[in-house]
């Protein structure tokens, strides 16, 4: 872990690297900062870090922070069974000292005060950030910021950066919420509410959360729809939603008459909440007002006052630019997702067949798109049956995933010819009239033979084998009739199969997503859906196909899956 980070922050990359978003956390910060993992090894530091202790990145960056680096006054080392720094390290607590000494390269000693926080950040566990100042400013270019009254200092510079890594780690709308909620309470609230403007320029009130101290409750009965936005009104929460200014509030703002239905709701959560004091920010990110933040005290002693905003606003500040990436993401995860429902077909009714489908979309909504399934019945009487997928992951993908769909329909329909014939035209339009790079492809007919016997006749494009279960748990992939991927412009012939389905038994077509796993072989992941298959084949096809979705699919899967199953039916 410690290598792989390394290469990641500004102190470590290559002249002309692009930033990371722990670098950016870390340079953030006015003050002396590095995180370590859990081995308490440096992993990354700020530039002010090497321009405080005179260490390159070089030097500390995998060594052990407190051997490196940890002294007593007279700058002798410090045993680790007396650094309170370290036995809360181990404990994974937030910690802080006021007297404490670090090592410089030079072998002096630098008087600093420090905290440390567990830190929570993509890509990185159990680990820890320490930030350090130096006790005596005179020792530095360049003192640090006043501190607010909220927050000492360290804390403060500690809560921002912890607002920034745990809420960019999501692009979940309603989790990044709730690690706002916990960022603020109990540690500078002991009330907190989050309004939101919604695309079509609507007020819900999404959050009121009151702490005891211990533990967070909700209070659903004050959330909700509210009035419109009123485009004059002076009063606070009216100015934040419009992003004029953060402003302090009390029941005593509410008291007059209300100049909007905003101001009639506040008046209520004042009389509700008995919040004695309350500061009001806007959540804006860079292209719009997104909302307000507010936070009231009504166990907490003390009143907000001026000098504690432009904390709060820092907050709002990065919880909007936050909430902005994760909506942004939804809404690109809706539009793919409704891109690629609208473009997969419905089943047809075959008559003594069950048939059922499914399409998951990848977890990232860029990697939605090329994989496909269809069937639809022959002018020969016949039905066919096809999963496929175009090489991409993103809507340039799903819309050649459309082309090589219909294409393929329009073939199977007017040539009346073997799988193999069929795919070796759609190989060759594939090539000249789409932009589609490859695909991979199965495409089977299934019909009755006599005495109820179904016969599946079928070729294979490069893609994974279907899998054939008997009702008593037997199950075996067809290998048979496999041949080229399609695009590849190689003319090679291709090969037909044949096999009768068992009476009762379960046909099983999928794309790659279902069985690939980084770090696993396709052998692994066959066995798995072979294994699987197996145990539930007395299942009825429903519950077959979402338990087998759900029992297979890797945790690590980061590409969309699409799967037709088809039950032959049992003896009479």
């Amino acid at each position: 872990m410690a290598g792989s980070e390394q290469s990641e922050t500004r102190a470590t990359r290559r002249p002309g690297a692009p930033a990371t978003p722990l670098t950016d956390v870390l340079e953030a910060v006015r003050a002396g900062a590095y995180v370590v993992d859990e081995q308490g090894r440096v992993l990354a530091m700020n530039s002010r870090t090497e321009k405080l202790l005179d260490w390159s990145p070089e030097d500390l960056v995998g060594h052990d922070a407190h051997d490196l680096l940890h002294r007593d006054a007279h700058g002798q080392p410090l045993p680790r069974t007396q650094c309170s720094m370290r036995q809360a390290f181990h404990a994974g607590r937030p910690a802080q000292a006021d007297e404490d000494h670090f090592a410089r390269a030079d072998g002096s000693v630098l008087p600093i005060s420090w905290l440390i926080t567990p830190l929570d950040f993509t890509g990185l566990e159990n680990c820890t950030l320490v930030i350090f100042h130096p006790r005596h400013l005179e020792e530095t270019d360049t003192a640090p910021a006043p501190a607010a009254t909220l927050l000492p200092e360290l804390e403060r510079l500690a809560l921002l950066a912890a607002t920034t890594t745990q809420l960019t780690s999501t692009l979940d709308v309603d989790e990044a919420l709730r690690r706002l909620v916990t960022l603020v309470v109990p540690r500078l609230a002991d009330w907190v509410i989050i309004d939101l403007i919604t695309e079509r320029d609507e007020v819900w009130r999404t959050v009121v959360v009151e702490s005891d101290g211990v533990s967070l409750t909700r209070h659903d009965e004050l959330e909700g729809p509210m009035p419109p936005i009123p485009e004059e009104s002076p009063m606070p929460l009216s100015r934040a939603l419009r992003g004029v200014a953060s402003t302090l509030a009390g029941p005593q703002t509410y008291q007059g008459a209300p100049d909007s239905g905003i101001a009639v709701e506040q008046r209520r959560l004042f009389d509700a909440t008995g919040i004695h004091s309350a500061a009001i920010a806007p959540i804006r990110s860079t292209r719009a007002v997104l909302g307000a933040l507010t936070l009231g005290r009504a166990a907490q002693p003390g009143n907000y006052n001026p000098a504690d905003l432009p904390l709060i606003e820092d907050i709002a500040r990065r919880a909007g630019l936050a909430l902005d990436n994760a909506r942004l993401y939804q809404r690109q995860r809706k539009v793919a997702e409704t891109m690629q429902n609208h473009l997969l077909p419905q089943m047809p009714r075959v008559p003594g067949l069950q048939m059922t489908v499914r399409y998951l979309p990848a977890p990232d909504a860029s990697q939605v798109g090329g994989d496909w399934y269809d069937a639809f019945r022959l002018s020969d009487g016949s039905t066919a049956l096809a999963v496929g997928d175009v090489v991409g992951h993103d809507l340039e993908a799903a819309a050649g995933m459309a082309q090589v769909r219909n294409m393929l329909r329009a073939y199977a329909w007017a040539l009346q010819e073997p799988p193999s014939a069929i795919v070796d035209r759609l190989d060759e339009a594939v090539m000249h009239i789409t932009d589609v790079a490859m695909a991979t492809l199965i495409l089977a007919k299934i019909q009755e033979e006599d005495a109820g016997r179904w016969k599946l006749t079928w070729t294979n494009a490069g893609h994974p084998p279907p899998l054939l279960i008997s009702h008593d748990g037997l199950a075996e992939y067809l290998t048979e009739g496999h041949g080229i991927l399609l695009g590849t412009g190689a003319r090679r012939p291709r090969a037909d199969a044949t096999a009768l389905l068992p009476p009762g038994s379960t046909l099983v077509l999928y794309t790659d997503g279902l069985i690939e796993e980084p770090g696993h072989t396709l052998d692994e992941g066959l066995n798995r859906l072979r294994q699987h298959a197996a145990a539930l084949a007395h299942r009825p096809l429903a519950s077959f196909t979402d338990q087998l979705l759900r029992r297979v699919r890797p945790q690590a899967n980061d590409d969309d899956v699409a799967l037709l199953a088809l039950r032959a039916p049992a003896r009479p």
